[in-house]
């Protein structure tokens, strides 16, 4: 195992990671290497069948090969470096071409095989040029040995010499193929696989967009529907009191219920307008200690009208010096959404009441007496999915309230939960890192120097 990431570590140092070098260049790398050791074997093998000449001609272009290496894997010059290497490719196997027995020796598998060790590498629009040159040269090489043979003395002693140097180059030239070829391989089935896995993750990511797509334009219309109503209740309503002539008693009446529209419908407008704002730009949370108590009572000044209106008992029961860590708005809208949620289905005679304890966190609970849950419907309360019901004074909602309760009691490090029984009421409990007792005692002393000065 330790070999093997040996071995791995050595293969990216020599050849380039995914994330530097394209496939064209790591491909180019690889084949750089296999004609390093074909090349490296050529050299001795030359010298002692008998060859100095070539085996020297191929020391300089071993040298030539390395430096183009250098080149395109250390100073990312990739593009030069293949035409380079092209260059000095051709001068070297034409000078071998007429050292090494011309037509009867290897020379021309050995342009063949150089040719597709070239054409894997090279940019597709340089590919056409260097097929066209291989074939000029070879062409050209060839006729000029027909023409003038006396240029390609004959180098081979022996039988055995000639049958050596014939093998030699097709095992140099198989296997250069072979370690190639595997190379390619590996790195087409890596690119396979890669491209499978982000069209894949593509395609479930544009899954996900039109799951969510659907829910909002869902939520939109629903969003239109709900808004209709009680704005026609308002325009009939106010109707009502520029027409006809109406007794106090029958304006006060009215009066209220356009105070109840009017706030439910602003409740609802700032709920799509919160849920908007963090969808489209995020939410920006700015979390501090906050006394609960001033909190709780700046929203129950003004839910209390809309509870009293309805003859639901609305009390709280908070110790003064409780302090949480939180952002102000945001626990501000998720209070008021609780409480309006709890006015909203309580019938006339019952109550709603929010207390406060702290531990390691504190914990608030807004209860009801009202109508309760549908136990089929609970799992769906903080979702997209939760269908807008109607108050028992057929108040209307968008179903975005809890949703923004969570997301907001999330993102203020808490937690939100709640049980329901469906005709008995509904509790809900949210937990918020709270002060240390030694903590809030310097922060109480600090604000009230600050009231002070």
């Amino acid at each position: 195992m330790q070999l093997k990431k040996t071995l791995q570590k050595i293969q990216l140092l020599l050849i380039g990671s995914v994330a530097d070098f394209s496939l064209e260049a790591r491909i180019y790398h690889s084949i750089c290497i296999v004609a390093f050791f074909a090349m490296a074997y050529n050299v001795p093998f030359n010298y002692l069948v008998g060859l100095p000449m070539v085996a020297l001609i191929s020391l300089i272009a071993l040298t030539g090969f390395v430096w183009l290496y250098y080149l395109s894997r250390f100073r990312r010059q990739f593009t030069v470096s293949v035409i380079g290497l092209g260059i000095l490719g051709n001068v070297f196997f034409t000078a071998v071409y007429f050292l090494n027995g011309g037509i009867n020796g290897p020379t021309l598998i050995l342009f063949a095989l150089f040719f597709y060790l070239q054409s894997c590498t090279a940019p597709k629009k340089q590919q056409w040029v260097w097929l066209l040159i291989n074939i000029v040269i070879v062409g050209s090489i060839s006729v000029i040995e027909f023409l003038y043979p006396s240029l390609v003395p004959g180098i081979y002693v022996t039988l055995l010499s000639r049958f050596t140097d014939e093998l030699s180059a097709y095992i140099v030239v198989i296997m250069s193929m072979f370690f190639s070829l595997k190379y390619i391989r590996k790195n087409y089935d890596q690119e396979k696989k890669t491209a499978v896995d982000r069209a894949l993750d593509i395609e479930l990511k544009n899954i996900q967009l039109e799951l969510v797509n659907g829910e909002k334009n869902k939520l939109f219309s629903i969003v239109a529907h709900d808004l209709r109503s009680p704005l026609a209740s308002i325009q009939s309503y106010l109707e009502l009191l520029t027409t006809y002539p109406l007794n106090e008693d029958e304006r006060k009446e009215i009066e209220l219920k356009l105070l109840a529209l009017t706030k439910n419908t602003s409740n609802m407008m700032s709920n799509l307008l919160s849920w908007s704002k963090s969808q489209m730009e995020g939410v920006q949370v700015n979390i501090r200690p906050l006394n609960l108590f001033h909190t709780v009572r700046e929203i129950f000044d003004v839910e209390a009208n809309i509870a009293n209106e309805k003859g639901i008992e609305l009390s709280y029961e908070i110790d003064k010096g409780t302090y949480v860590y939180a952002d102000q708005n945001m626990l501000i809208l998720v209070m008021r959404n609780l409480i309006s949620n709890g006015i909203k289905f309580t019938p006339r005679g019952g109550y709603i009441r929010i207390t406060a304890t702290v531990d390691d966190n504190c914990q608030i609970v807004v209860t009801d007496s009202g109508i309760g849950i549908a136990a089929a419907a609970q799992k769906e309360v903080f979702s997209l999915r939760a269908k807008s019901t109607f108050g028992t004074n057929n108040e209307k909602g968008v179903g975005l309230g809890l949703i923004l309760c969570r997301e907001f009691i999330e993102l203020q490090h808490g937690s939100i939960s709640f049980m329901s029984r469906e005709g008995e009421g509904t509790s809900f409990y949210v937990n918020l890192p709270t002060m240390k007792s030694d903590t809030q005692n310097s922060y109480q002393q600090n604000e009230l120097s600050d009231q002070l000065d």
